[in-house]
């Protein structure tokens, strides 16, 4: 063999070498588990929705293994931790792409942690599924990112519809996380507020860490509106409603979906009796899918009462089943595959299949929910 057709062979070999380094298609043995990527916090302030995530990723992994797989092939995952830290989840994102086992990646927890690293994924070719992601510019970022998260510009009106037109509240107080989803979030509610005839007479953010509010709130009792408006997350949520009875406000409150938890109630004790919420996902929910999950989250984790963000995971774990089923391993074969699933059985959806052109699924249920006795009830129409 001449010098030139060895040094053709050699870069060849290479080439070839390079290219299934990076190829979408998996190299590993057909008997080895179908990974996935998550990008999430198990540390930091949001650390227990990671935990949350991993009992409904587990759950969902207990059933499809027992309906048999991917195909045969066992699903399996590997979580990485972000701490939702933008910073994080950009390296974490690095560190997926260029893994080849990786196949389709999920997360992370907040909108600006997963739209920080959206541009690797894009390049990278690699499905990014962010569905806790409800900021309606996440799915903007190119045809690899799709998310079962309901937008929050479907999510604010329903809120803002429940607060003024069933509650008949008119000056309304809003307080909000100062995050990109808090800021988005509030602008969305205040303005279908307003557009329901409400007044939005204050409007105050704060930071994930903070944990007294009590000047912010002496500033929302003076303005003294009839209701006040929490976009929050059920720890920041719980403490605000304990403070805000503290200051003496009395007024009613409601509070975005993202509070849904039993935790909330736990966490705010008589401090959040008769708080409003409007959420996607209520226990009580007869449909066979709200139950099936109901009773397997129970008898797998002890008694334990599932909330909305354990059936956010169980229900991306299962999408995520559905559309591999369909695209197998390659990369852009699972991309194409999220236009093509149909009707995937869901806890939030009840049947879940994505409109291709927002890359989003739409028809998400809505519960108007209130605490009374301590407990989630659908809200009566009975004022509070």
């Amino acid at each position: 063999m001449s010098n030139i057709n060895r040094r053709t062979l050699v870069k060849g070999s290479l080439a070839a070498m390079m290219a299934g380094a990076v190829s979408s298609r998996s190299a590993f043995a057909d008997t080895d588990p179908i990974m996935l990527g998550v990008s999430g916090p198990l540390t930091g302030p949001n650390a227990q929705y990671g935990t949350q995530w991993k009992q409904g990723f587990d759950l969902a992994l207990d059933e499809i293994t027992a309906a048999g797989g991917i195909n045969g092939r066992k699903l399996a995952y590997q979580f990485e931790d972000s701490q939702s830290d933008p910073r994080q989840s950009v390296a974490i994102a690095q560190k997926f792409v260029s893994d080849p086992k990786i196949v389709l990646e999920l997360g992370d927890f907040s909108s600006p942690a997963s739209m920080a690293a959206s541009p690797i994924y894009q390049r990278g070719g690699l499905v990014q599924f962010g569905f806790t992601n409800s900021h309606p510019d996440f799915t903007k970022g190119g045809d690899f990112m799709w998310s079962t998260s309901v937008s929050q510009a479907d999510e604010q009106p329903l809120l803002a519809r429940y607060a003024v037109k069933s509650l008949g509240l008119k000056k309304l107080a809003v307080l909000h996380l100062n995050t990109d989803w808090g800021r988005t979030s509030r602008d969305y509610f205040n303005n279908a507020a307003k557009e329901y005839g409400a007044e939005i007479v204050v409007t105050e953010g704060y930071i994930a860490e903070e944990r007294d509010f009590r000047s912010t709130l002496v500033r929302v009792r003076d303005a003294n509106p009839d209701g006040l408006v929490l976009i929050s997350y059920y720890s920041d949520g719980a403490l605000i409603a304990r403070q805000a009875r503290q200051v003496g406000l009395k007024q009613v409150i409601c509070a975005a979906s993202s509070v849904y938890s039993p935790k909330f109630i736990e966490l705010g004790g008589d401090a959040v009796e008769d708080v409003h919420v409007g959420t996607r996902y209520f226990p009580e929910d007869p449909r066979p899918e709200v139950q099936k999950f109901i009773a397997g989250f129970k008898k797998k984790y002890n008694g334990l009462e599932p909330d909305a963000f354990n059936a956010y995971a169980y229900d991306a774990m299962n999408m995520a089943a559905a559309v591999l089923k369909i695209g197998g391993t390659d990369r852009k074969a699972i991309r194409d595959a999220f236009a093509k699933v149909k009707d995937v059985p869901s806890v939030i959806f009840g049947t879940a299949t994505f409109d291709v052109a927002t890359r989003r699924v739409k028809g998400a249920m809505n519960a108007e929910l209130v605490v009374r006795k301590g407990q989630f009830a659908l809200w009566d129409g009975k004022p509070t």
